[in-house]
Protein backbone atom coordinates (compact mmCIF):
# COMPACT_ATOMS: atom_id res chain seq x y z
CA UNK A 1 0.00 0.00 0.00
CA UNK A 2 1.32 3.42 -0.95
CA UNK A 3 1.83 5.86 1.92
CA UNK A 4 -0.97 8.47 1.98
CA UNK A 5 0.16 11.81 0.57
CA UNK A 6 -0.57 13.56 3.87
CA UNK A 7 2.14 11.43 5.52
CA UNK A 8 4.88 12.12 2.97
CA UNK A 9 4.23 15.34 1.06
CA UNK A 10 5.78 18.48 2.59
CA UNK A 11 7.77 16.44 5.12
CA UNK A 12 11.43 17.29 5.46
CA UNK A 13 11.93 14.13 7.52
CA UNK A 14 9.69 11.08 8.13
CA UNK A 15 8.94 12.22 11.66
CA UNK A 16 5.89 12.89 13.84
CA UNK A 17 6.36 15.00 16.94
CA UNK A 18 4.45 12.97 19.53
CA UNK A 19 1.53 14.66 21.31
CA UNK A 20 2.80 15.37 24.83
CA UNK A 21 0.21 15.62 27.60
CA UNK A 22 0.24 19.12 29.15
CA UNK A 23 3.39 20.04 27.20
CA UNK A 24 2.29 20.25 23.56
CA UNK A 25 0.50 23.47 22.59
CA UNK A 26 0.28 25.72 19.51
CA UNK A 27 3.76 27.32 19.73
CA UNK A 28 5.39 23.86 19.79
CA UNK A 29 3.14 22.35 17.11
CA UNK A 30 3.52 25.30 14.76
CA UNK A 31 7.31 25.25 14.96
CA UNK A 32 7.36 21.50 14.35
CA UNK A 33 5.20 21.87 11.25
CA UNK A 34 7.20 24.84 9.93
CA UNK A 35 10.42 22.86 10.49
CA UNK A 36 9.06 20.12 8.23
CA UNK A 37 7.78 17.41 10.57
CA UNK A 38 4.24 16.57 11.66
CA UNK A 39 3.39 18.42 14.87
CA UNK A 40 0.78 17.01 17.24
CA UNK A 41 -0.98 17.82 20.49
CA UNK A 42 -3.58 16.10 22.70
CA UNK A 43 -7.06 17.60 22.40
CA UNK A 44 -7.30 17.50 26.20
CA UNK A 45 -4.41 19.98 26.48
CA UNK A 46 -6.83 22.70 25.41
CA UNK A 47 -8.60 23.56 28.68
CA UNK A 48 -11.35 24.51 29.12
CA UNK A 49 -12.80 22.75 26.10
CA UNK A 50 -13.51 26.07 24.35
CA UNK A 51 -9.75 26.58 24.12
CA UNK A 52 -9.49 23.69 21.66
CA UNK A 53 -11.57 25.70 19.20
CA UNK A 54 -9.21 28.67 19.68
CA UNK A 55 -6.10 26.53 19.26
CA UNK A 56 -7.34 24.87 16.07
CA UNK A 57 -8.28 28.24 14.62
CA UNK A 58 -4.82 29.59 15.46
CA UNK A 59 -2.95 26.61 14.04
CA UNK A 60 -4.91 26.38 10.79
CA UNK A 61 -4.73 30.13 10.17
CA UNK A 62 -1.03 30.46 10.93
CA UNK A 63 -0.07 27.45 8.82
CA UNK A 64 -2.15 28.77 5.92
CA UNK A 65 -0.39 32.14 6.18
CA UNK A 66 3.00 30.43 6.38
CA UNK A 67 2.29 28.36 3.29
CA UNK A 68 1.11 31.40 1.34
CA UNK A 69 4.36 33.20 2.20
CA UNK A 70 6.60 30.16 1.63
CA UNK A 71 5.30 28.31 -1.43
CA UNK A 72 8.67 26.65 -1.95
CA UNK A 73 8.78 25.23 1.58
CA UNK A 74 5.29 24.74 2.88
CA UNK A 75 4.66 23.41 6.36
CA UNK A 76 4.05 19.79 7.28
CA UNK A 77 0.51 18.88 8.42
CA UNK A 78 -0.53 18.69 12.05
CA UNK A 79 -2.29 16.06 14.13
CA UNK A 80 -4.61 15.99 17.14
CA UNK A 81 -4.55 13.16 19.67
CA UNK A 82 -7.93 11.93 20.91
CA UNK A 83 -8.27 9.75 24.01
CA UNK A 84 -11.19 7.51 23.10
CA UNK A 85 -11.41 5.76 26.47
CA UNK A 86 -14.85 6.00 28.11
CA UNK A 87 -13.36 8.20 30.85
CA UNK A 88 -12.96 11.05 28.35
CA UNK A 89 -16.21 13.00 28.65
CA UNK A 90 -15.06 15.54 26.07
CA UNK A 91 -14.62 13.15 23.16
CA UNK A 92 -17.81 14.09 21.29
CA UNK A 93 -17.09 17.81 21.55
CA UNK A 94 -13.45 17.42 20.58
CA UNK A 95 -14.31 15.29 17.55
CA UNK A 96 -16.72 17.99 16.39
CA UNK A 97 -13.85 20.49 16.59
CA UNK A 98 -11.65 18.21 14.48
CA UNK A 99 -14.47 17.97 11.96
CA UNK A 100 -15.00 21.75 11.99
CA UNK A 101 -11.35 22.46 11.20
CA UNK A 102 -10.79 19.34 9.07
CA UNK A 103 -7.80 18.24 11.13
CA UNK A 104 -5.74 16.23 8.63
CA UNK A 105 -4.45 13.56 11.04
CA UNK A 106 -6.04 12.24 14.21
CA UNK A 107 -4.09 10.00 16.59
CA UNK A 108 -6.44 7.83 18.64
CA UNK A 109 -5.43 6.27 21.95
CA UNK A 110 -6.75 3.93 24.63
CA UNK A 111 -9.36 2.13 22.60
CA UNK A 112 -10.28 1.68 18.93
CA UNK A 113 -13.75 3.05 18.12
CA UNK A 114 -15.23 2.75 14.60
CA UNK A 115 -17.40 5.85 15.05
CA UNK A 116 -14.32 7.98 15.71
CA UNK A 117 -12.70 6.74 12.51
CA UNK A 118 -15.89 7.36 10.53
CA UNK A 119 -16.08 10.97 11.74
CA UNK A 120 -12.51 11.70 10.65
CA UNK A 121 -12.95 9.91 7.33
CA UNK A 122 -16.11 11.92 6.60
CA UNK A 123 -14.06 15.01 5.70
CA UNK A 124 -11.00 13.23 4.29
CA UNK A 125 -8.80 12.97 7.39
CA UNK A 126 -6.85 9.88 8.40
CA UNK A 127 -6.58 8.08 11.73
CA UNK A 128 -3.44 6.58 13.24
CA UNK A 129 -4.09 4.43 16.30
CA UNK A 130 -1.40 3.80 18.89
CA UNK A 131 -0.86 0.23 20.02
CA UNK A 132 1.62 -1.78 22.10
CA UNK A 133 1.12 -5.27 20.65
CA UNK A 134 0.05 -7.14 17.54
CA UNK A 135 -3.40 -8.05 18.90
CA UNK A 136 -4.28 -4.41 19.49
CA UNK A 137 -2.91 -3.54 16.05
CA UNK A 138 -5.24 -6.00 14.32
CA UNK A 139 -8.21 -4.75 16.32
CA UNK A 140 -7.49 -1.12 15.38
CA UNK A 141 -7.24 -1.84 11.66
CA UNK A 142 -10.33 -4.06 11.72
CA UNK A 143 -12.24 -1.15 13.27
CA UNK A 144 -11.23 1.28 10.55
CA UNK A 145 -7.96 2.95 11.52
CA UNK A 146 -5.79 3.90 8.53
CA UNK A 147 -2.47 3.27 10.21
CA UNK A 148 -0.69 2.44 13.43
CA UNK A 149 1.69 3.98 15.90
CA UNK A 150 3.73 1.13 17.32
CA UNK A 151 4.66 2.17 20.85
CA UNK A 152 7.61 -0.07 21.69
CA UNK A 153 9.84 -0.50 24.72
CA UNK A 154 11.69 2.63 25.72
CA UNK A 155 9.03 5.13 24.62
CA UNK A 156 8.25 8.02 26.94
CA UNK A 157 5.05 8.07 28.97
CA UNK A 158 2.69 5.13 28.41
CA UNK A 159 4.75 2.52 26.60
CA UNK A 160 4.69 -1.15 25.71
CA UNK A 161 7.21 -3.82 26.74
CA UNK A 162 8.04 -5.19 23.28
CA UNK A 163 11.22 -4.59 21.32
CA UNK A 164 10.66 -2.46 18.21
CA UNK A 165 12.26 -5.26 16.18
CA UNK A 166 9.60 -7.73 17.32
CA UNK A 167 6.64 -5.36 17.23
CA UNK A 168 7.15 -3.98 13.72
CA UNK A 169 8.12 -7.39 12.34
CA UNK A 170 4.88 -9.00 13.53
CA UNK A 171 2.70 -6.17 12.25
CA UNK A 172 4.37 -6.13 8.85
CA UNK A 173 3.53 -9.83 8.37
CA UNK A 174 -0.08 -8.83 7.70
CA UNK A 175 -0.30 -5.03 7.39
CA UNK A 176 1.22 -2.96 4.57
CA UNK A 177 -0.26 0.38 5.61
CA UNK A 178 1.29 3.30 7.49
CA UNK A 179 3.30 2.56 10.65
CA UNK A 180 4.99 5.13 12.86
CA UNK A 181 7.44 3.71 15.39
CA UNK A 182 7.89 5.07 18.92
CA UNK A 183 10.56 4.09 21.42
CA UNK A 184 13.86 5.79 22.34
CA UNK A 185 14.19 7.60 19.00
CA UNK A 186 16.18 10.76 19.65
CA UNK A 187 18.63 11.24 16.77
CA UNK A 188 18.71 11.06 12.99
CA UNK A 189 20.31 7.63 12.90
CA UNK A 190 17.41 6.23 14.92
CA UNK A 191 14.94 7.77 12.44
CA UNK A 192 16.69 5.90 9.62
CA UNK A 193 16.74 2.73 11.74
CA UNK A 194 12.96 2.97 12.18
CA UNK A 195 12.60 2.93 8.41
CA UNK A 196 15.02 0.00 8.13
CA UNK A 197 12.83 -1.98 10.53
CA UNK A 198 9.83 -1.47 8.27
CA UNK A 199 8.21 1.63 9.76
CA UNK A 200 7.29 4.59 7.58
CA UNK A 201 7.82 7.29 10.18
CA UNK A 202 9.55 7.86 13.49
CA UNK A 203 7.46 9.10 16.42
CA UNK A 204 9.56 11.36 18.64
CA UNK A 205 8.47 12.87 21.94
CA UNK A 206 11.01 13.28 24.74
CA UNK A 207 13.60 15.44 22.90
CA UNK A 208 10.89 18.01 22.18
CA UNK A 209 10.27 18.45 25.92
CA UNK A 210 13.72 20.03 26.09
CA UNK A 211 12.88 22.77 23.59
CA UNK A 212 12.15 26.43 24.20
CA UNK A 213 8.69 26.13 22.67
CA UNK A 214 7.55 23.24 24.88
CA UNK A 215 5.10 24.03 27.68
CA UNK A 216 7.20 22.33 30.34
CA UNK A 217 8.79 23.90 33.40
CA UNK A 218 12.50 24.66 33.15
CA UNK A 219 13.35 22.06 35.80
CA UNK A 220 11.75 19.34 33.71
CA UNK A 221 13.64 20.42 30.59
CA UNK A 222 16.94 20.46 32.45
CA UNK A 223 16.23 17.06 34.00
CA UNK A 224 15.87 15.64 30.48
CA UNK A 225 19.27 17.12 29.56
CA UNK A 226 20.97 15.88 32.74
CA UNK A 227 19.58 12.33 32.64
CA UNK A 228 20.33 9.10 30.78
CA UNK A 229 18.51 5.84 30.08
CA UNK A 230 19.42 4.53 33.54
CA UNK A 231 17.37 7.37 35.04
CA UNK A 232 14.11 6.07 33.53
CA UNK A 233 11.82 3.69 35.44
CA UNK A 234 8.95 1.61 33.98
CA UNK A 235 5.92 1.47 36.27
CA UNK A 236 2.12 1.34 36.27
CA UNK A 237 1.83 2.87 39.74
CA UNK A 238 0.98 6.40 38.68
CA UNK A 239 -1.87 5.85 36.20
CA UNK A 240 -2.66 2.13 36.20
CA UNK A 241 -0.97 1.79 32.79
CA UNK A 242 2.73 1.02 32.46
CA UNK A 243 4.84 3.96 31.43
CA UNK A 244 8.36 5.36 31.58
CA UNK A 245 9.14 8.11 34.08
CA UNK A 246 12.17 10.05 35.29
CA UNK A 247 13.56 8.69 38.54
CA UNK A 248 14.64 12.12 39.85
CA UNK A 249 11.05 13.40 39.59
CA UNK A 250 9.81 10.38 41.54
CA UNK A 251 12.44 10.96 44.23
CA UNK A 252 11.49 14.63 44.41
CA UNK A 253 7.91 13.54 45.14
CA UNK A 254 9.17 11.57 48.15
CA UNK A 255 9.06 8.05 46.70
CA UNK A 256 11.64 5.37 46.02
CA UNK A 257 11.72 4.81 42.22
CA UNK A 258 13.28 1.38 42.78
CA UNK A 259 10.51 0.21 45.10
CA UNK A 260 7.20 1.28 43.57
CA UNK A 261 4.15 -0.93 44.18
CA UNK A 262 2.03 -2.34 41.39
CA UNK A 263 -1.21 -0.49 40.70
CA UNK A 264 -4.57 -2.10 40.01
CA UNK A 265 -4.64 -2.03 36.21
CA UNK A 266 -8.46 -2.08 36.23
CA UNK A 267 -8.53 1.30 37.98
CA UNK A 268 -6.91 3.66 35.52
CA UNK A 269 -6.20 6.95 37.26
CA UNK A 270 -4.81 10.06 35.60
CA UNK A 271 -4.93 12.11 38.77
CA UNK A 272 -3.15 11.78 42.07
CA UNK A 273 -2.84 8.56 44.02
CA UNK A 274 -2.40 8.29 47.77
CA UNK A 275 1.01 9.96 47.47
CA UNK A 276 -0.55 13.26 46.41
CA UNK A 277 1.81 13.39 43.40
CA UNK A 278 0.15 13.76 40.00
CA UNK A 279 1.33 11.91 36.94
CA UNK A 280 2.66 14.27 34.24
CA UNK A 281 2.43 17.33 36.51
CA UNK A 282 4.77 16.11 39.28
CA UNK A 283 5.95 12.75 37.97
CA UNK A 284 7.57 13.43 34.62
CA UNK A 285 7.52 11.06 31.67
CA UNK A 286 10.58 10.34 29.57
CA UNK A 287 11.78 7.88 26.96
CA UNK A 288 15.02 5.95 27.16
CA UNK A 289 16.61 7.94 24.34
CA UNK A 290 17.31 10.97 26.54
CA UNK A 291 21.07 10.39 26.52
CA UNK A 292 21.11 12.01 23.07
CA UNK A 293 19.61 15.26 24.43
CA UNK A 294 22.50 17.50 25.44
CA UNK A 295 20.92 20.94 25.76
CA UNK A 296 17.69 22.90 25.75
CA UNK A 297 17.24 24.47 22.33
CA UNK A 298 14.67 25.54 19.77
CA UNK A 299 12.57 23.14 17.73
CA UNK A 300 14.19 24.37 14.52
CA UNK A 301 17.67 23.69 15.91
CA UNK A 302 16.73 20.18 16.97
CA UNK A 303 15.09 19.35 13.61
CA UNK A 304 18.14 20.76 11.79
CA UNK A 305 20.31 18.39 13.82
CA UNK A 306 17.99 15.44 13.13
CA UNK A 307 18.12 16.20 9.42
CA UNK A 308 21.92 16.45 9.34
CA UNK A 309 22.33 13.21 11.31
CA UNK A 310 19.77 11.39 9.18
CA UNK A 311 21.47 12.37 5.93
CA UNK A 312 24.95 11.64 7.26
CA UNK A 313 24.04 8.14 8.42
CA UNK A 314 22.05 7.43 5.27
CA UNK A 315 24.98 8.45 3.07
CA UNK A 316 27.42 6.39 5.13
CA UNK A 317 25.26 3.27 4.83
CA UNK A 318 23.72 3.69 1.39
CA UNK A 319 26.07 6.00 -0.47
CA UNK A 320 25.36 9.48 -1.88
CA UNK A 321 21.74 10.18 -2.72
CA UNK A 322 21.58 10.54 -6.51
CA UNK A 323 18.62 12.91 -6.08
Amino acid sequence: MALPAILKDNLRLPVIGAPLFIISHPPLVLEQCKAGIIGAFPALNGRPEAQLDEWLAQITEELANHNASNPQRTAAPFAVNQIVHRSNKRLEHDLLMCEKYKVPIVISSLGAVPEVNETIHSYGGIVLHDIINNRHAKSAINKGADGLIAVAAGAGGHAGPLSPFALVQEIREWFDGPIALSGAIANGGAVLAAEALGADLAYIGTPFIATHEARAVDEYKQMIVDSAAADVVYSNFFTGIHGNYLKPSIEKAGMDPDDLPEADATKMNFGERETGAKAWKDIWGSGQGIGAVKSVRSVSEFVDQLDAEYRQVRERLLGPNPG
